[in-house]
């Protein structure tokens, strides 16, 4: 055998991939096609599955080959639950027939997948929900209520967890499924936010049949394949493949110099924030670079706790920066059902209070301390008296 040297293969590649498809004159569809062809779609999942079997570290080196070419990544945007939990999830725990079925429409966005985990009575205590699955033959019926969902309106999978036997514990009881959002039975309500915006949606499941094949993993092991789902969920919110320089923090730098502000108090400010953004892209590149298919280490947890606070201060020291201006709405407070693209276009006072969620998306910030703290630190935990009851003797 041939020893090739990865990063060799990764740039032959690219090579190939915009010899054939020079960006600006190529469809982005049919550029992401051929770039999960060439397995620059996650470069170490399994050749034939978008990658080439070499170290994730080289994912940003396709990142940084593609922007500087002027190729869209806007696929990642669009479908980041997809690509950053859903992909991962399915090369972990998936079969064959889910994989070839699944992995490719996902990374060119020609189908958006969406998360429903969390429930009315079950947030922040994923294990403790309610929505039930029952076996009928090759399928499986299942009712409840979700909550939460970001672009469930959108989508047309959904992960789900639920509770196949309320007789064992409320983490062995659980399995997951791959859920088509067109179903009969499915109905997606939005949730009007504080923004004016409805990202979010109810879900209700009313005996929707869901073939066994769509089952991921086997029957009782839905807490651990939704253990993949949610750590790569910290991870992918945490490390967006920007720049330096970019995302939040360049509103804040654009506002300033178009301002002209002098006061030497809010410029230390700012470029505190500034350096606390590129330390967050560093460390968000890092985890990135160990997320393995599988689950990810508590690295994810840092950045998405990290993200979300800096996200929050970001937010409020622009709309400082801008004065009484800060105080209006242009967007306005009337109801907007937003597509994948519309976060591009928001102002600055959107930013401000859509940044009240990033401390609760994808697991609260308390919930990413007792992560830190438990995992990193080892601390003791805090005390579970329910894990060995069975299910459907805890109190609700």
């Amino acid at each position: 055998m041939v020893n090739v040297d990865p990063a060799a293969l990764v740039e032959s590649r690219l090579d190939a991939l915009l010899a054939a498809n020079p960006p600006g004159s190529t469809p982005d569809s049919r550029f992401w096609a051929a770039q999960f062809d060439l397995g620059l779609a996650w470069v170490h999942f399994p050749v034939g599955r978008g990658g080439l079997g070499v170290a994730p570290a080289m994912q940003q080196v396709v990142f940084d080959r593609l922007l500087a070419a002027g190729a869209s990544i806007s696929n990642i945007r669009r479908n980041l639950l997809g690509y950053g939990m859903g992909a991962p999830t399915l090369i972990a725990h998936a079969t064959d027939p889910q994989l070839s079925r699944w992995l490719r429409p996902l990374f060119t966005a020609d189908e958006i997948w969406c998360q429903l985990f969390s429930e009315p009575g079950a947030g922040s205590d994923l294990a403790g929900l309610s929505t039930s699955a029952v076996r009928d033959g090759d399928e499986w019926v299942i009712s409840g209520q979700k909550v939460w969902s970001t672009f469930a309106h959108l989508a047309r999978w959904g992960m789900l967890v639920a509770r196949h036997d309320s007789a064992l514990p409320k983490h062995a009881g659980l399995t997951y499924f791959v859920v088509d959002m067109t179903a009969p039975g499915i109905e997606v309500r939005p949730l009007r936010q504080m923004t004016g915006e409805a990202e979010f949606n109810e879900v209700y499941l009313t005996e929707v049949r869901v073939p066994d094949g769509n089952r991921i993993g086997a029957v009782g092991e839905g807490w651990s394949v939704s253990l993949t789902t949610l750590m790569n969920e910290r991870v992918a919110i945490g490390s967006n493949p920007l720049a330096r320089g970019e995302g939040p923090i360049a509103g804040a730098v654009s506002i300033w110099r178009r301002r002209d502000v002098s006061d030497s108090l809010r410029r230390d400010r700012l470029m505190r924030l500034w350096c606390e953004a590129e330390v967050l892209r560093l460390t968000g590149r890092r985890a990135a670079r160990g997320a393995m298919s599988g689950t990810p280490g508590p690295a994810g947890s840092t950045t998405k706790l990290q993200w979300a606070e800096l996200n929050r201060r970001i937010g409020e020291f622009c709309v400082d920066l801008m004065g009484p201006e800060g105080m209006l709405y242009p967007d306005g407070y009337g109801l907007s059902i937003p597509d994948q693209e519309s976060s591009r276009h928001h102002s600055h006072q959107m930013r401000f209070l859509r940044a009240r969620a990033n401390s609760i998306e994808g697991g609260t910030s308390e919930i990413m301390r007792n992560i830190l703290g438990e995992r990193v630190l080892g601390l003791p935990g805090e005390p579970r008296v329910d894990r060995d009851l069975p299910w459907s003797q805890i109190p609700r």
